[in-house]
C-alpha cells in the first residue's frame, strides 16, 4: 500500500467520525425532544428560541436547557419556561424572565416579560412553570441555526453525504487497482 492511500483513508476515517458523530448528537437531540414529547429527560428539556423576545440573551434558533425545578425556588430575574394558557398564547412554550412574584390566596402569580418585550405577559400560575433555563445548549445551537438556513442545509447535511459516498467510490477503485496490482505481480 502506498503512503499518499494510507493517508488519504487515514482523513477519510477522521471525517467519517467527525461528520456522524456530529449528525448522530444533532439527531438524537432532536429524537429524544420528538419521542418524548418534550418530556423531562433527566431533569432536562430542549427547547427551540423561535422569537426574537429574549434578544440578547438568547436568540432565535439557539436551543436552550430548561431545567425541572419547583416553581417556589424561584426568583425575579430567572429565566422560565412556561406552557401559556391565555388568548394567543394558549399551547405554546414561552421562555421570558421573571419580573415579580407575587403570594396571592396560597397560591403563587408569577409575572414575566420577554427582555426585547416592552410589554409583560398575562400573569402565570406555578402549575404553568415547565423550568428554569438552565442556558444554551452551544453544539446543537450552532449546528441548528446553520442548519435551518438552506445554504446551511446545503453544506451540512448534502454536501457531506455526497463527500462520504464519492470517497467510498475512490476507496473502492483504490483497493480494487491494488489487489488487481498485487494480483499481477503474484502472476509474473
Amino acid at each position: 500500500m502506498s503512503k499518499g492511500f494510507k493517508t488519504f483513508m487515514i482523513m477519510k476515517r477522521i471525517i467519517d467520525i467527525i461528520l456522524i458523530t456530529v449528525i448522530v448528537v444533532y439527531v438524537s437531540t432532536i429524537l429524544i425532544q420528538r419521542i418524548s414529547g418534550n418530556k423531562s429527560v433527566f431533569g432536562y428539556r430542549v427547547y427551540n428560541v423561535a422569537s426574537e423576545s429574549m434578544v440578547p440573551v438568547y436568540k432565535v434558533n439557539d436551543v436552550i436547557a430548561v431545567k425541572d425545578c419547583d416553581p417556589n425556588t424561584l426568583r425575579v430575574g430567572d429565566d422560565i419556561a412556561y406552557l401559556g394558557v391565555d388568548n394567543s398564547l394558549n399551547g405554546k412554550i414561552i421562555t421570558h424572565r421573571i419580573i415579580n412574584i407575587e403570594d396571592k390566596n396560597g397560591s403563587r402569580e408569577i409575572t414575566t416579560k420577554g427582555v426585547n418585550n416592552d410589554l409583560t405577559d398575562p400573569s402565570i400560575t406555578a402549575k404553568q412553570v415547565i423550568g428554569k433555563v438552565v442556558g444554551v445548549v452551544p453544539f446543537i445551537s450552532a449546528i441548528n441555526k446553520v442548519i435551518m438556513t438552506q445554504a446551511g442545509f446545503y453544506f451540512l447535511i448534502f454536501v457531506p453525504v455526497v463527500l462520504i459516498a464519492c470517497m467510498e467510490i475512490a476507496e473502492t477503485i483504490i483497493e480494487g487497482k491494488i489487489e488487481k496490482k498485487e494480483l499481477i505481480e503474484i502472476m509474473d
